[in-house]
């Protein structure tokens, strides 16, 4: 399950990269009901949602030329240079060298099928996990998931089980120590279409899919799949907000958890 104790590979953080942040700050206030505080005049516009008074995840403007906006999750390392090292002798690419700001350094990559994600060493990383308006879940989209898993086992020592689910094999992803069940914190799922992008899907669970969905349309997000219940997993639903960054959300069937 995935939580606040962070261990190497553990998603410990997530941001959106926003055309529009204060457009982002209202849609997901209307949505989730997240709070947003800035980091301040140094921080550049970033700044963290809050939900509960802890924090979600982080919001800042688009810093690339022709960068779309997105949601960027971000796995724990013990060594970001040493991460970078390995990404690009897997066949990954470097987007943004490891960064140093106090004792946090952070980095962000590309893996060999196109998919973005970044690490993040010595990082204060979510204070609210796998509860209502928080991560619950991080999830892969690739054309070729045998071969997503054997890159991010080189870098992060995932373990991965097999399970089938309606129409496709998906395969359940942990950290590489303990109890599997309870070190699963996310999936890699087959690409569905030749036209979708490899990517990184952050789920964020909610109490009722079927109001998120009618908030996200009311706060002009748009809906790409409805609410529909996925057995012994829960009821999901996949939305983009205004700028068309892509989440998820699930309301986790109670006998699973």
């Amino acid at each position: 399950m995935l939580g606040t104790h962070f261990r190497t590979g553990s998603p410990i953080w997530i941001d959106l990269g926003s055309p529009d942040t204060e457009a982002a700050v209202a849609f997901y206030g209307a949505v989730f009901g997240w709070e947003f505080a800035s980091a301040g005049p140094a921080g550049g516009g970033y700044g963290f949602f809050q939900k509960n008074g802890g924090m979600v995840a982080g919001l800042g403007p688009l810093t690339e030329q022709g960068a779309r906006s997105a949601w960027m999750t971000y796995f724990r390392t013990d060594d970001a240079r040493a991460t970078a090292r390995a990404v690009t002798d897997a066949g990954g690419r470097l987007r943004a060298e490891p960064v140093s700001m106090g004792e946090t350094t952070f980095a962000q990559f590309t893996d060999p099928q196109g998919a973005q994600f970044a690490v993040l060493q010595n990082g204060q990383g979510l204070q609210r996990a796998s509860e209502v308006g928080a991560l619950v879940w991080a999830e892969l989209h690739v054309g070729d998931p045998q071969a997503a898993i054997g890159f991010y086992r080189h870098l992060f020592g995932w373990r991965s089980q097999e399970m089938q689910a309606p129409g496709m094999t998906y395969q359940v992803l942990s950290i590489g120590e303990g109890d599997q069940q309870e070190g699963s914190f996310g999936g890699v799922a087959p690409l569905q279409d030749d036209r979708e992008d490899a990517r990184w899907v952050p789920y964020f669970a909610v109490a009722d899919a079927d109001a998120i969905v009618a908030a996200t349309g009311d706060s002009g997000g748009s809906v790409l799949m409805p609410a529909a219940n996925v057995p012994g997993v829960g009821r999901i639903a996949w939305l983009s907000d205004p700028a068309r960054a892509v989440f998820a959300v699930l309301r986790p069937d109670p006998r699973q958890t």
